[in-house]
């Protein structure tokens, strides 16, 4: 664990941030078609969006895909259509029933019609600097097949939006720059830019529509294709305007219970690798082993944790961060001493819930609805 610490803030400080350089003036830009699965509004849901319309990038279309046609999603997209005319964009209503995932049943229409050879998705909490798509296609050279982005937050205020830039930027990222380091797969769904032709091959998006977790699953199906999957060197910029302690907690459960069931191991390994615990296991062995004092161990072992993690935080944030040292302490000890709490409760409560539908994983993660809504 102290080694993923090292590596994730070397990686981190030599990976994120980098300055983006634009394409040669004799290379022609490759279009993207940008996917962006929608349902219901939140009070940031028009800004971000609207920063999808300001990119600094020559050539890509916008597909927005809402499943219901009294959604008042439909109304804020067509606004800002109206506002910038001179991007492509297109509204998808109504989806399609080609598996139990909801997501994937809302994008595939879309995916589609798409006419470009790259695939950007990214979900409606999104929001982009105008030059992140150009970001993430320089990373997608000739072995790359999918470039995502590292989980992270804007800054927004309140406890809540506290905890989850300390997560997001200690305990994720620590897990997902070491994963990236050693090519192995980390991919997370919320932006993610891949090839349409190596999908295609798959038999297009919709064959993932038997995962709740397609993210993982397109991921391992790139890397069995032998192609290579990479992080941009900009963070997904999370800034959803629903921000409270129960709704994030009750994601990382859902996260936890999708690792589960894909990953059956994570059972015995994910909980050695929570500060506390795993600080409390080698407290006690050194002092059985070495008769070191337990107290005195544990709390050096807490203290140099909490150190590594504000510096991950620091270099993933790569600026001033909008709350004080007092505020991460009080932050990360929630996070750190709730962590066990919600893996426990992940996995003595395997059923999923997402949104208003219910789902149950077998193990590798296949989904099957528990109360499918009858279609007519």
């Amino acid at each position: 664990m102290w080694l993923l610490h090292l590596i994730a803030i070397f990686y981190g400080k030599y990976r994120l941030h980098n300055k983006v350089s634009t394409l040669p003036p004799d290379e022609p830009c490759p279009g993207v078609s940008i996917l962006k699965p929608l349902m219901g509004v939140d009070s940031n849901l028009s800004t971000n969006l609207e920063t999808f319309f300001t990119m600094n990038y020559p050539v890509y279309e916008l597909l927005f895909c809402i499943e219901d046609e009294t959604d008042p999603a439909i109304k804020v997209v067509n606004t800002l259509i109206e506002k910038y005319p001179k991007v492509a964009a297109h509204v998808f209503i109504g989806g399609s029933l080609v598996g139990v995932n909801p997501k994937i049943n809302n994008m595939n229409r879309a995916y589609e019609a798409s006419i470009y050879d790259l695939i950007l998705i990214s979900d409606s909490g999104i929001r982009m600097k105008e030059d992140t798509l150009l970001d993430m296609v320089n990373h997608m050279d000739e072995k790359t097949g999918l470039v995502h982005q590292l989980p992270f937050t804007c800054d927004r205020p309140g406890f809540a939006a506290t905890l989850e830039k300390i997560y997001f930027g200690t305990a994720q990222s620590r897990i997902y720059l070491t994963a990236d380091f050693v090519r192995t797969n980390c991919h997370t769904g919320m932006s993610a830019l891949m090839r349409k032709p190596v999908l295609e091959e798959q038999g297009g998006l919709k064959s993932f529509g038997c995962y709740l977790a397609e993210d993982f699953f397109i991921a391992q199906s790139y890397i069995k294709k032998g192609w290579r999957t990479a992080i941009s060197s900009q963070p997904a910029m999370q800034n959803s305007g629903i921000c409270d302690i129960e709704s994030f907690q009750a994601r990382l459960t859902r996260w936890a219970k999708l690792r589960v069931a894909m990953i059956p191991y994570v059972i015995l390994l994910e909980p050695l690798s929570e500060c506390m615990m795993i600080g409390a296991c080698t407290a006690w062995s050194v002092s059985v082993l070495f008769q070191w004092d337990f107290c005195v161990f544990y709390l050096v072992h807490i203290l140099i944790w909490f150190i590594c993690d504000w510096t991950l935080l620091c270099v993933v944030q790569n600026g001033s961060l909008p709350f004080n040292k007092f505020h991460f302490v009080i932050g990360w000890l929630f996070r750190e001493l709730s962590g066990p709490y919600l893996f426990i409760n992940a996995v003595l409560d395997p059923p999923i819930k997402w949104r208003n539908r219910v789902f149950k994983l077998a193990w590798g993660g296949v989904a099957q609805e528990l109360h499918p809504r009858i279609k007519c």
